[in-house]
């Protein structure tokens, strides 16, 4: 039985040094334009006055969430490819679960506001801003976060109070399925019914932003005009797709059974839905969003002049 207070082995990517290097430039560019992408979206968002609404509220801690959700995991990822090490401590490989678990959650959460924001734009606009105003928004991303933490704090706690068998984890970071899958067995009934209770709920927020989006297109469908309906469409389609990618994603990470050796699909389907959702956030909501692109423009343009005076 594995000492609980030891330190465990993620993934070796391989055993030749320029393929370790590979894995690590890889993962590097994917954190930095993950980074890079929402870093410019929270930029434009604080600095364009046209962008301080609630629905730009929303996209800014969502696009704060991305970055801490990787940021969780990628460094470590890279450094310990870098140094040729697979080692993670326990602390660290708790802090891990802790804090990815929030992230997470917290995206959930906040996806689904953000589908009940849209509908009270589209089916309810005279009473948008009286519904959706700065104070609201505020608490609920408060209660989302609250929520993410005490759940991440009831997962983190059921899994680390369960005795592991070995401490290898075959994932490049402490990924929840497969800490249980070197839980000694029949001592993990507690945390597996942790996941299918979150899954439950998970499925719930899916449940509830068709529901939403179901009498979304049913609104946006009776406006008379061609043009008011694009526009209805453009600021609901990169959030339906974002939280189609992320969910679909993750649940089918945590509820496929997991290989007793390291595989490439495993590592795949693990980028799938913890870096790449994160990273395309960005791309899919200033694609077909004009006033994110003009912000853009504007920024740009203001830190271009600033360096000039300099």
């Amino acid at each position: 039985m594995h000492n609980e207070t030891s330190d465990f082995l993620l993934l070796e990517f391989s055993k030749t040094w320029e393929l370790q290097i590979m894995h690590a430039a890889l993962l590097l560019i994917m954190y930095l334009m993950t980074v890079t992408g929402n870093l410019l979206i929270i930029s434009a968002i604080i600095f364009d006055h046209h962008l301080h609404t609630p629905m730009y509220f929303l996209l800014m801690t969502l696009a704060m969430q991305d970055i801490g959700s990787v940021s969780i995991i990628l460094p470590k990822a890279v450094f310990n490819s870098l140094m040729n090490i697979r080692i993670i401590s326990h602390s660290g490989c708790v802090a891990q679960v802790l804090f990815f678990l929030f992230f997470t959650v917290c995206d959930v959460s906040l996806l689904t506001v953000m589908a009940y924001d849209r509908y009270i734009a589209i089916c309810n606009p005279l009473r948008y801003e009286m519904i959706m105003n700065r104070k609201a928004c505020t608490k609920m991303v408060g209660s989302a976060w609250t929520a993410s933490f005490l759940n991440a704090i009831l997962h983190t706690t059921a899994t680390f109070t369960i005795p592991f068998c070995s401490n290898i984890i075959n994932q490049f970071y402490c990924e929840v399925p497969y800490l249980l899958k070197i839980a000694c067995p029949g001592l993990y009934g507690v945390e597996i019914g942790m996941v299918m209770f979150s899954s439950t709920l998970a499925f719930g927020c899916f449940v509830f932003v068709i529901v939403t989006y179901v009498q979304i297109c049913s609104a946006v469908l009776r406006i008379p005009s061609v043009q008011g309906r694009k526009k209805s469409f453009s600021t609901c389609l990169p959030h339906l797709v974002v939280f189609s990618l992320f969910l679909f994603t993750a649940c089918f990470a945590y509820l496929r059974p997991i290989s007793d050796s390291p595989s490439p699909p495993d590592f795949i389907i693990t980028i799938m839905y913890s870096i790449i959702p994160s990273m395309l956030n960005p791309l899919i909501y200033s694609m077909r969003n004009k006033k994110i692109k003009a912000a853009f423009s504007r920024f740009v343009g203001l830190r271009l002049c600033h360096f000039k005076e300099v």
